[in-house]
């Protein structure tokens, strides 16, 4: 079953049938380069062309005999192309077509990510152009900061995918070579010529120096961007989290008619689509480092990366296509409560403007040891009394003597903290 938010396409790539379609197709393309050479009868290519097909299932009944799954691919080849199956697989090694066909149906799958990435940057965009002027308190270590605005955010995790889409057409670069030069890279049964003409064919690069397989750096590279892009998810879908505790409740996921959040009480509306993205963020980061144990192999190859990638490459494409798509949907349709922010600023007592009264003081001549140890005096006679903190200001004697109360009065004016919005907003979207 396709999960819900993955494109169909994006399971289909890693289907049983098309990953052998993909080696059948490199597999033709040898031949054809062999027949260019000379080295292949054109009429035996014809056969080939015409007659090359496989069965999965046939290929799973053979490979429980040979315990290989390449050979028993050739050989269901084999058996509906006849005599002229000689010349398909001359001089590759198994690496040579899995790694080749692992690098296209990465490419096709990073070409669907990209498209993922694409299809989310205007839904951030338009949220943040949406709430560009409402204001949200901002917070460090979890606790009021000074104010920022809520479009803000969005701009922040817009300017996040941009990024993203810069590393993902990166790896997609990196991702993109083939390799055909035999047992151990040494090109001994087959002419580099072969590995340039197939390489052109199929829109991919040759590995510049290869052993038995395609350098694992280059898929460690890859998941390593994945899980870049599965932590920026992550960092999205924790602020809304966040933003939905019951204290806070400034933002709120969607929560659909009949939709029910808790089998013992039917109050709840809990954020379970960021939870889920939180938990995924988890395994994408977890198959990166897999990739990283993967770069080590014995010699010129061993197997024990195969086991491995055959996990973590469909899955780790499967799941960001996963989860850049529930987020779409859970920013298209995210509950948001501006009265809640203006609440919630104002339960600090205007203590955000902690800072500028301490620059106003510095500013007015006092030292600015004496300055913090002030403003920070009234500041924790406010949250322990639960006062304005401008009332407090204006009766302290220390800072009349330099601040009169209309001017304190114009030290807390919010529009002061959103003045450069716009600048930051032309420096993102332009």
């Amino acid at each position: 079953m396709i999960p819900r938010y993955t494109r169909p396409e994006m399971a289909k790539i890693w289907e049983p049938e098309n990953k052998f379609r993909k080696c059948l197709d490199v597999e033709i393309a040898v031949c054809e380069a062999w027949a260019e050479l000379g080295k292949i009868p054109a009429r035996a290519l014809d056969v080939i062309r015409k007659k090359a097909a496989f069965s999965v299932s046939r290929i799973d009944e053979i490979e429980k005999i040979v315990k290989h799954d390449v050979i028993a691919f050739l050989t269901s080849v084999a058996e509906n192309v006849g005599p002229e199956s000689r010349f398909i697989h001359k001089g590759l090694t198994s690496s040579d077509v899995v790694d080749t066909a692992l690098s296209l149906l990465l490419k096709e799958s990073t070409d669907i990510i990209v498209k993922d990435i694409k299809d989310l940057m205007p839904v951030l965009e338009k949220q943040a152009f949406k709430y560009k002027n409402t204001p949200v308190i901002g917070r460090s270590h979890g606790v009021h900061a000074e104010p920022v605005t809520f479009g803000l955010k969005f701009a922040l995790w817009y300017e996040d995918m941009k990024r993203n889409l810069t590393r993902i057409k990166r790896a997609r670069e990196v991702i993109s070579v083939g390799k055909f030069s035999g047992a151990v890279g040494t090109f001994s049964n087959i002419p580099p010529a072969i590995e340039e003409k197939v390489c052109k064919k199929i829109g991919l690069k040759p590995e510049p120096v290869a052993t038995q397989v395609v350098q694992r750096d280059r898929h460690a590279e890859y998941l390593s961007m994945l899980a870049i892009i599965a932590a920026s998810v992550e960092k999205i879908a924790l602020e809304i989290r966040h933003l939905q505790r019951t204290e806070v409740l400034e933002a709120e996921e969607p929560f659909s008619k009949g939709q029910k959040g808790s089998s013992a009480m039917p109050h709840k509306r809990n954020p379970v689509g960021c939870e889920n993205l939180c938990g995924l963020s988890r395994v994408v980061r977890s198959n990166a480092l897999a990739a990283m144990e993967n770069i080590a192999l014995w010699h010129e190859r061993d197997i024990s990366h195969s086991s491995v990638e055959r996990l973590i490459l469909p899955d780790s494409v499967i799941l960001v296509d996963y989860m850049l798509g529930r987020l779409k949907g859970i920013l298209e349709g995210l509950h948001v409560y501006p009265a809640r922010m203006k609440s919630n600023m104002d339960m600090s007592y205007g203590l955000y403007n902690s800072q500028r009264v301490l620059l106003s003081l510095i500013g007015k001549g006092m030292g600015r040891e004496d300055a913090y140890a002030v403003v920070q005096r009234n500041a924790m006679k406010s949250w322990s009394s639960k006062v304005e903190f401008k009332k407090l200001l204006r009766k302290d004697r220390d800072i009349k003597k330099y601040l009169p109360p209309k001017e304190i009065d114009k030290l807390f004016d919010l529009k002061y903290y959103l003045k450069n919005v716009d600048y930051i907003f032309k420096r993102v979207f332009g």
